[in-house]
C-alpha cells in the first residue's frame, strides 16, 4: 500500500461522507423551504457550504493527483479519478449553475433539479470510494 493510496482512501472517504450528507440531509431539509423564507434559507447555505467544499474538493482533487502520479496507476485509482471527476463536473456545470439561479428566488423545478444532480454526484461518490478502496 502506497501513500498515495491512503490519500486517496482518506479522501474519497470524506468526500462520500459529505456527498451522503448533502444528499439525505442538508438538501432535503433545503428543499422542504417554502418560497416565503427561500431566500434567507438559500443565502445561509451558500455560506455555510462552499468552504466545506473548496475543503473536500481540493483534498479529493491533490489525493487523486497524487494517485496518478505515483505510478503505477491501478484500475482502482483510475475508477476513483473517474468517480471523483464525475462528482466535480456536476458540481460545476449543474449544481453550481442551479444554485446561481435559485440564488434570485425559489423555483420548485429548479430545486427538482438540484436533488436530481445531486443523487447523480452521490453515484460518482460512491464510485470515487470504491475504486480508491479497490486501489490498495
Amino acid at each position: 500500500m502506497t501513500g498515495a493510496a491512503s490519500w486517496l482512501v482518506l479522501a474519497s472517504g470524506a468526500h462520500l461522507g459529505f456527498q451522503l450528507t448533502v444528499t439525505l440531509v442538508v438538501y432535503p431539509a433545503l428543499a422542504d423551504v417554502g418560497p416565503g423564507r427561500w431566500a434567507r434559507a438559500h443565502d445561509a447555505h451558500s455560506r455555510r457550504i462552499t468552504p466545506v467544499v473548496a475543503v473536500v474538493y481540493v483534498g479529493l482533487l491533490a489525493a487523486v493527483a497524487a494517485a496518478l502520479l505515483a505510478g503505477p496507476v491501478s484500475i482502482g485509482t483510475l475508477v476513483a479519478a473517474a468517480g471523483a471527476g464525475w462528482s466535480m463536473l456536476l458540481t460545476a456545470v449543474g449544481a453550481a449553475p442551479l444554485h446561481g439561479r435559485l440564488g434570485r428566488g425559489h423555483d420548485e423545478g429548479l430545486v427538482r433539479r438540484l436533488l436530481g444532480v445531486d443523487r447523480l454526484r452521490l453515484i460518482g461518490a460512491v464510485v470515487g470510494a470504491a475504486g480508491a478502496v479497490a486501489a490498495l
